[in-house]
């Protein structure tokens, strides 16, 4: 476990300094520190000439990476945006503070704040310009300027140095998916800046080569080109402000490209970002900033934070989990790199992963999900709809076939020297075992030193929040020394197979419904077999005070085939449940029963009326359509 990853609140006597060098810093001289200006961007991998791409055009950041650094192993904590801004702000995991379902929104203690706030308080202007998406509210005093006209320029005291962030959501999948956005991004490009989709070279080998999927990779390209000029423009600005030596320019993108198997996936396709870094001479730290350099360290989006504080001389909060890899105190460099997928939009599914420089361990703790889950955003895009139409062909390639499966291996293992794409999983191969052990090893400590909220359902996050004060307190500050403990090895033994039946039965019994919840998916994952399980969820749907625990029953009982009608009465009975989440949880176990679901078409036609929740009507309407299909093909 890197030193960086895992540090917990210290005493107040640190708390003292810490406020103390804040204010320190808030007297110098606006000379002796840099300004910082972030430029982001949306959706892409690092499809730019300077990282060798023969179909880049890329001008401007080929051009900064020759006067700054260019990081080629530089990733997100997931493949989705909103989760990974809650890291960036904060410098903490998504999963530690409560913010890795897409779409939600937690609480934060007062010991963890967005990292702009320090620098305020040194006497930093700081603006966004202008997305935030960090699924908490942030406090008023994060910026100084937080909107569509944000600038530094804006600053009245001139004197102050400024920390300056612009986002390009021109790169989004939407721009991609929507001719119209994609026209209005790429309107100013000239004939020479434009792609010819057939001589593309660098198509992923998991899609069909067809017209249509050749055509979101050709828009990709452009859209990367647009944002191009755009930092162009942006550099221009400091130049013609006299700014450029005296200005810090970190440029990265949130995650990886918005297509189907990269966007919300823990594969570099995913997670593995561009970041090129300019530092102006008489800001560099000896050893580092050097022109032209090319750097291999290992960087998480989680660090960004942490260094953006230390290039400006402040020290990080002690309780914050990135580290800095610029400026003069460097903390440990990272070993491994982490990452967590959980509900995206409608879906959940619980994927965990762990990165080196050379492999990457996945953890699949619901590998009985396809890995493509019907979701509706990335259900509209022409290459999903290309991967429908040519998986119903049965005439894919061998690499999309892999990922049309209808089920996940538990374990998934890549060498990334010899396996770019991460297409070959040697999870079994038996010349992997022992660094496969390695990495499952290191994956479960950082699950439980990080302490993992989503290992715990969101229902049940939602109820604890409020009694907690805030969801990283959920399991901080927790009576119960042992619950991290189980609940991971309950998570585990979910998708273990019929030799943990014993086990699971015991965890129905365990005093936190967390771990119950698991215990009854792993029963219902080991479907008829698990038989002997049925008195015991029985008496969880008599007994159970958790609706979400009660949920993960009847779906057991279901791939039982046994005391279905009951089964589908809870069901029934929890889409209703005052619970929302509860409530979509219900609805994706009807979805995922499909015939077995017919008697509960009603319950799924109700909850279409009336239901504020948009995910839970895109659950249900398609378990209802699927229903009314089958049926009418019976007709």
């Amino acid at each position: 476990m890197d030193q960086a990853h895992e540090r917990t609140a210290q005493p107040i006597k640190m708390k003292s300094i810490f406020l103390l060098i804040l204010c320190f810093y808030a007297t110098l001289n606006a000379n002796e520190r840099p300004n910082i200006l972030w430029l982001s961007s949306e959706d892409i991998n690092a499809h730019f000439g300077c990282y060798g791409d023969p179909n880049a055009i890329t001008p401007h950041l080929d051009q900064l990476a020759k006067e700054g650094v260019r990081y080629t192993n530089a990733f997100t904590a997931a493949g989705v945006c909103a989760p990974c801004r809650s890291t960036i702000i904060t410098g903490m995991y998504q999963t530690t503070i409560g913010t890795m379902h897409m779409r939600s929104s937690a609480i934060l203690p007062d010991s963890i704040k967005p990292f702009p706030v320090y620098l305020r308080k040194s006497g930093y202007y700081c603006s966004n310009n202008s997305k935030t998406d960090y699924q908490f509210r942030a406090p008023n005093d994060t910026w100084d300027a937080n909107n569509s006209r944000a600038h530094w320029k804006n600053s009245k005291d001139k004197k102050s140095p400024f920390f300056s962030v612009f986002n390009f959501t021109g790169c989004h999948e939407s721009g991609i998916a929507g001719v119209s956005k994609y026209e209005s991004v790429t309107k100013r490009l000239s004939l020479s800046e434009r792609q010819d989709p057939s001589k593309l070279k660098t198509l992923p080998p998991y899609y069909p080569d067809t017209p249509r999927v050749r055509e979101d990779w050709k828009r990709n390209y452009e859209l990367i080109t647009a944002m191009d000029a755009w930092v162009g423009e942006h550099i221009t600005a400091l130049k013609e402000a006299g700014l450029y030596e005296n200005t810090i320019i970190v440029y990265w993108s949130d995650h990886g490209v918005g297509l189907p198997r990269a966007k919300r996936w823990l594969y570099d396709s995913g997670t593995r970002i561009p970041l090129i870094v300019r530092i102006p001479e008489k800001y560099r730290t000896p050893g580092q900033g050097k022109p032209g350099t090319v750097d291999d360290q290992l960087i998480s989006s989680l660090d960004f934070g942490n260094t953006t504080l230390n290039l400006a001389g402040l020290p990080a909060p002690p309780i914050t989990q990135g580290r800095a890899f610029l400026g003069k105190n460097l903390t440990p460099p990272r070993d491994y790199i982490y990452g967590a997928r959980d509900r995206m939009d409608e879906r959940y599914d619980i994927i965990r992963s762990v990165r080196d420089k050379r492999y990457r361990y996945i953890r699949n703790y619901e590998p009985l999900k396809p890995y493509f889950q019907y979701m509706n955003t990335p259900e509209k895009g022409a290459t999903m709809k290309e991967l429908r139409r040519v998986a119903a062909t049965e005439k894919m390639p061998a690499a999309m076939k892999l990922f049309m499966a209808k089920r996940k291996p538990v374990e998934e293992f890549y060498d990334l020297e010899n396996d770019p794409h991460e297409i070959k999983n040697l999870a079994k191969d038996p010349a992997h075992q022992l660094i496969l052990k390695r990495f499952r090893k290191v994956h479960q400590k950082w699950s439980t030193e990080t302490r993992d909220l989503g290992l715990i359902p969101e229902p049940e996050i939602v109820i604890r929040e409020k009694k907690a004060g805030s969801r990283y307190d959920i399991l901080a500050k927790t009576d119960d020394k042992t619950l991290l403990e189980r609940l991971g090895r309950m998570a585990l033994l979910a998708s273990d197979g019929e030799k943990s039946l014993p086990e699971l039965i015991k965890g129905l019994d365990d005093k936190d419904s967390g771990v119950r919840y698991w215990a009854a998916i792993g029963i219902g994952n080991t479907g008829e077999l698990s038989k002997k399980a049925k008195n015991a969820c029985l008496k969880i749907l008599a007994e159970e005070s958790s609706t979400v625990v009660r949920v993960a029953t009847a779906r057991a009982l279901l791939r039982m085939k046994v005391e279905e009608e009951r089964a589908l009465l809870e069901l029934s009975k929890s889409l209703e449940s005052p619970e929302e989440w509860s409530r979509l949880h219900a609805a994706i176990a009807l979805d995922e029963a499909e015939e077995q679901a017919r008697p509960a078409l009603p319950s799924l036609q109700k909850a279409l009326t009336k239901q504020p929740n948009k995910y839970i009507v895109r659950v249900a309407n398609k378990a209802v359509n699927d229903l009314l299909k089958t049926n009418n093909t019976v007709k």
